[in-house]
C-alpha cells in the first residue's frame, strides 16, 4: 500500500504562483508513475500533470502546459507541482496520484488540497 497525503493549496490572486507537494509512504518503490490531478465543481477530473518516476518523461493538459512543472526527488517520497501564472480556471481541488507497476490506471490517491483563483 501506498499513502498519499497534499499541502500547499490555498487562495491566490490571478497571476500568482504556488506550489503543491505530496508527501509518499509506503510502498513507494513499486511506484512507475505519479500524476496531478484536479476535480472543479461541475466539471470531470482532469489529468494536469504525469511523469514516469524511472526516465523522468512528463506530459501536461494543455491548459497548463508551459505555467506548471512537475517534478519528484528521486527516492519517490515527494512529488511536487510548481503553479505559475494561475488564473481563474485552475480553481479545482487538486490530487496527488500514484500507480504500481503493471496498473493501468492510478490506484493510490491522496485526499486533495483546495486551490481557489481569485481576485
Amino acid at each position: 500500500q501506498v499513502q498519499l497525503a497534499e499541502s500547499g493549496g490555498g487562495l491566490v490572486q490571478p497571476g500568482s504562483s504556488l506550489k503543491l507537494s505530496c508527501a509518499a509512504s509506503g510502498r513507494t518503490p513499486f511506484i512507475n508513475s505519479m500524476a496531478w490531478f484536479r476535480e472543479a465543481p461541475g466539471k470531470e477530473r482532469e489529468r494536469v500533470a504525469a511523469m514516469l518516476t524511472h526516465g523522468g518523461h512528463t506530459a501536461y493538459a494543455d491548459s497548463v502546459r508551459g505555467r506548471f512543472t512537475i517534478s519528484t526527488d528521486n527516492a519517490k517520497r515527494w512529488l511536487y507541482l510548481q503553479m505559475n501564472d494561475l488564473k481563474p480556471d485552475d480553481t479545482a481541488v487538486y490530487f496527488c496520484a500514484a500507480r504500481d507497476r503493471g496498473k493501468e490506471g492510478y490506484n493510490y490517491w491522496g485526499q486533495g488540497t483546495q486551490v481557489t483563483v481569485s481576485s
